[in-house]
């Protein structure tokens, strides 16, 4: 996998490809609302909100298999639509670069690798596996069938935030269901914001969509009501966590960046999305974090 001629003289794709193909950049979304997750159960479960290096790296291991397991086999699943859309024929599986064995194996050995964070984790985690992995594997399947697909993208990502409030403790609480439901209804905000750009493709070749199903203006107002949910779940979540002043200011920022991202996105004119969907949604994520990490830093100096 490391790059090179097989025997059969095919080159075989390397590391770069591979990274292209999962859209490592992307783990930027979910893995910083993970460590917030963690963060705020090590605040609740021993009053300094430090898990720990074992914690805090078997979380990572997790977080990274789970969503290179998820995009492996998202592209290898969507292949022939991917194929006919033209801005995404050249993705790495549809134009050769990576064929569909390859892509398979990258998908199972992320799964083992999975298998092993959660195991080094908790019980809770290792019996939830199942399940996380339907939903990391189901994805490209519900875009064939409903326009709620996002909704299980949603659930889907969210799992890492409560994924990193279980990995501490061990159980569910409420704050843990409070984090899920914000990244819940922030990728189903973003993800149907992205799928805009195919709305023409995906009305033409029957792909479920919201979009493709409400048009754009309607899909967008969809997308801004989620994302006022998600604002009102990020207070919620400082609720109930007891979270100090720098974490409403972090939801404060975070708010702002939801609001500029729905400004820059016009019905008649797509061509911000990108910026909407990637740049905006990195720096949310990592405000995120930051909040987090300063909001414990300051009750544990506190107490």
């Amino acid at each position: 996998m490391l790059g090179g001629v097989s025997a059969a003289g095919q080159a075989k794709p390397g590391i770069g490809t591979y990274l292209e193909l999962v859209k490592f950049e992307h783990t930027v979304f979910a893995l910083p609302f993970a460590y917030a997750g963690m963060f705020l159960a090590s605040m609740a479960q021993n009053g300094t909100g430090w898990p720990g290096w074992a914690t805090l790296f078997w979380v990572t291991v997790a977080m990274a298999s789970a969503r290179t397991a998820a995009m492996g086999a998202n592209r290898v699943i969507d292949r022939a639509i991917d194929a006919r859309n033209p801005r995404t024929a050249g993705r790495e599986v549809p134009s050769g670069k990576v064929s569909p064995a390859q892509a398979w194996l990258l998908v199972a050995v992320s799964l083992v690798v999975l298998v092993v964070a959660a195991w080094q984790l908790n019980p809770l985690c290792l019996a939830l596996l199942p399940l996380a992995v339907v939903f990391l594997i189901g994805y490209p399947y519900t875009k064939r069938y409903t326009w709620l697909c996002h909704l299980w993208l949603g659930i889907t990502d969210g799992a890492a935030a409560a994924g990193g409030w279980i990995a501490v403790t061990g159980e569910f609480a409420p704050p843990a269901w409070a984090l899920w439901a914000v990244v819940i209804f922030w990728m189903v905000g973003l993800d149907v914001i992205y799928a805009t750009m195919d709305f023409a493709f995906d009305r033409a070749h029957g792909v479920q969509s919201i979009p493709a199903k409400f048009g754009i203006p309607r899909a967008l107002r969809i997308a801004a009501v989620s994302h006022a949910l998600t604002f009102a779940l990020l207070l919620l979540v400082g609720v109930l966590t007891g979270a100090s002043v720098w974490y409403y200011l972090a939801a404060l920022v975070m708010g702002a960046i939801l609001l500029f991202e729905h400004r820059i996105v016009d019905p008649r004119d797509l061509g911000r999305v990108n910026v909407a969907f990637f740049d905006a949604n990195m720096w949310l994520a990592l405000t995120m974090l930051l909040g987090v990490v300063m909001d414990v830093t300051w009750r544990t100096l506190g107490s």
